[in-house]
């Protein structure tokens, strides 16, 4: 029989060698510390959108204006807190942010060229666009050279002539083809605000109040409520939004001073009882949604016209003072 050979030499070599690498990571703890396990660090931007504040009183507004370079208010719903957070401004229809990014803890800066731009908030690599809310950047009215910015014709507005910008809009959305499908409210896009004149060419210029955003979706919400189905959808159609001076003139019946000229008034028909057409008894609850909408919030008081016709509609605005007629 072929001797057993023995294994005790094998196991006291291995055991000798595992004693000595734990006397060597033992120096290693004493010298350097215990080694570090690297845990991935949980997100912070899990949270990231505007508070439902941001959205008007209505919590349907999609759209704010500002003009370039000024501060901007977006309220905000964080998972964190907004310390050692920044922002970035990106183009809608675009990746890339604009700019140098800044702290977020303190206040928000438009961006400085006008467009159209989503908010997008950065913690280290992390980064989240806040894509619910866009902010138009004005082009201001002090870019407008005689009658016209960048050769679309919007005319004169009452003294301006006289230097007083005090009656103008402070500046104008720059809009382009492919910007009109862009909602600014839940109801309403950009092209609903165009004006309805000649010209064809792009760029074309806008005025449009946010708070006359604001108070069209209040008096949708209340022609819902109405009807008993809070939040059913609500058929609008927007015969007029922003008018340029120069059209305006052109409109029949079109008052000289037209709110219309402002951004802060629309010409809207409603199918308010939802039976597929539009009627004298739909412009009625209008009228009705519209003094309760004034009643329950008073810093949109403003306009309110009626106008039967062939195709009945309502003149709304925010003009700070109650104005009523019929025609």
């Amino acid at each position: 029989m072929a001797p057993r050979r023995s294994r005790l030499g094998p196991a006291l070599f291995f055991g000798a060698l595992a004693v000595a690498s734990l006397g060597i990571l033992s120096r290693a703890d004493a010298a350097f510390g215990p080694a570090r396990v690297h845990t991935p660090r949980a997100p912070r931007l899990s949270l990231a959108r505007p508070s439902t504040s941001a959205h008007g009183r209505s919590r349907a507004v999609r759209m704010v204006t500002a003009l370039p370079s000024t501060p901007v208010s977006i309220p905000l719903e964080l998972s964190t807190s907004p310390e050692g957070l920044r922002y970035e401004w990106v183009p809608v229809g675009s990746l890339a942010g604009v700019a140098v990014p800044r702290p977020l803890a303190g206040p928000i800066f438009a961006p400085a060229a006008p467009g159209f731009y989503h908010l997008a908030i950065l913690d280290g690599d992390e980064r989240r666009v806040v894509d619910s809310l866009t902010v138009g950047v004005l082009t201001p009215m002090s870019a407008k050279r005689g009658i016209s910015i960048n050769g679309y014709r919007i005319g004169f507005y009452a003294g301006e002539r006289r230097g007083d910008l005090d009656a103008a809009p402070p500046g104008f959305l720059e809009v382009r083809a492919v910007d009109v499908t862009l909602p600014v409210s839940e109801h309403l896009t950009i092209e609903d605000f165009i004006t309805h004149d000649e010209q064809t060419t792009w760029p074309r210029y806008v005025a449009m109040d946010p708070r006359l955003l604001d108070k069209l979706e209040l008096v949708f919400e209340e022609i819902a409520r109405f009807r008993g189905e809070r939040g059913a959808e609500v058929d609008v159609d927007v015969h007029s939004g922003f008018r340029t001076p120069l059209h305006n003139r052109r409109v029949p019946r079109a008052a000289g001073d037209s709110r219309h000229q402002y951004g802060d008034a629309a010409d809207v028909a409603v199918d308010a009882n939802g039976d597929g057409r539009v009627t004298w008894v739909d412009i009625s609850l209008i009228e009705r949604a519209v003094e309760r909408v004034e009643r329950e919030h008073p810093d949109l008081v403003g306009g309110l016209g009626v106008y039967r016709g062939g195709s009945p509609y309502a003149h709304i605005d925010v003009r700070g003072r109650r104005a009523r007629w019929r025609a």
